[in-house]
């Protein structure tokens, strides 16, 4: 059994992925200075250290058999408000956690990366040889962190795999515990749309209707954030020293906004009112991975691809979270 360094394990994707590590029977700690984590998001068996990324220095030591990185700010409409905080945490900090990693004699990571860095799609679905084109300084810094790794892996021997993330969604839902989307500010669809079934919110913003798509609206790909897990231990039993492997994790299937919405009515058994509003700046009509790669290197197969039930899984997650705030317990 392994020992792993999990960055940014309160959130909702590291703490996920810390869970199955667990489960596995892996030895987890997680390092998070919960700036946008959840001190409850740790999964129960972790060892739980609050702090920043830039600080990893002081918690590795080569008792630690890889590093998986999930620590970043993700906000897109922040990032392009506020470019130089995305240039000091994602990449500054990524950086500092190289230079630990190096000094402590810690060779293998596995980042978390995104879709973003690709920008407007020439063709889909869109794979890893695609010309990479972030439009904006979220999808600029992954980049620029994947680049970094690129020439550690060159320079220092590092064992490298980045994992390009579509459209993340769902919950985990376990007797230890479960974990879905929190976000503050939320900006993901599905959440979005969850919260105006539980009348949270009085309508969900739909962002142009005319795209060259079936319905007219953008089509995007959604994947379990389980099968996420699943790819990040396939991912540290596939790093090879000296090598940077670069793996999209995507369903290969789009589902559009419109679908998603009437899936959410047909789970929760709710209305859901739609608001028309002009197209957003920079939104591709199709945004569809094909995850080739990742099924040949890593032996990646997703079982979790119906979209009710990734959104049944989110919406077991929300009632609960709306339970919990019923009774004025703390998130």
């Amino acid at each position: 059994m392994g020992k792993y360094l999990v960055t940014g394990g309160a959130g909702y994707v590291g703490g996920v992925v810390a869970a199955h590590l667990l489960r596995a029977g892996h030895a987890v700690t997680v390092l998070d200075d919960l700036s946008t984590g959840f001190r409850d998001g740790v999964p129960a068996g972790a060892e739980f250290v609050e702090g920043r990324v830039q600080e990893a220095d002081k918690h590795l030591d080569p008792s630690f058999d890889a590093v998986l990185h999930f620590a970043a700010c993700s906000q897109v409409g922040e990032s392009v408000a506020d470019p130089e905080k995305y240039w000091r945490n994602n990449v500054g900090g990524s950086l500092d956690l190289l230079r630990a990693m190096r000094d402590a004699d810690v060779r293998t990571l596995i980042f978390s990366s995104t879709a973003a860095v690709y920008g407007e799609p020439e063709s889909v679905p869109i794979t890893e040889d695609a010309p990479t084109a972030p439009g904006n300084p979220y999808g600029a810094s992954k980049l620029a962190v994947d680049h970094m790794i690129t020439g550690e892996c060159a320079a220092h021997g590092l064992a490298a795999v980045s994992l390009r993330y579509f459209n993340v969604a769902g919950a985990h839902l376990s007797d230890a515990g479960h974990q879905g989307e929190r976000h503050d500010p939320e900006s993901h669809l599905i959440p979005l749309v969850l919260q105006v079934a539980q009348g949270r919110r009085a309508s969900v913003s739909v962002f142009g209707d005319d795209y060259p798509t079936p319905d007219g609206t953008c089509v995007r790909d959604y994947i379990h954030v389980d099968d996420l897990a699943d790819a990040h231990l396939l991912a540290l039993a596939a790093a090879r020293p000296g090598e940077h492997l670069i793996c999209n994790l995507g369903n290969g299937n789009g589902f559009s906004v419109r679908e998603v919405v009437e899936t959410v009515r047909r789970v929760t058994g709710h209305p859901v009112p739609e608001a028309p509003a002009p197209r957003r700046a920079g939104d591709p009509a199709v945004l569809v991975a094909s995850a080739d790669r990742a099924r040949e290197r890593l032996g990646w197969r997703p079982t979790r691809t119906d979209l009710a039930a990734i959104v049944a899984d989110a919406w077991d997650f929300a009632r609960r979270g709306t339970a919990d705030r019923d009774r004025g317990e703390s998130k």
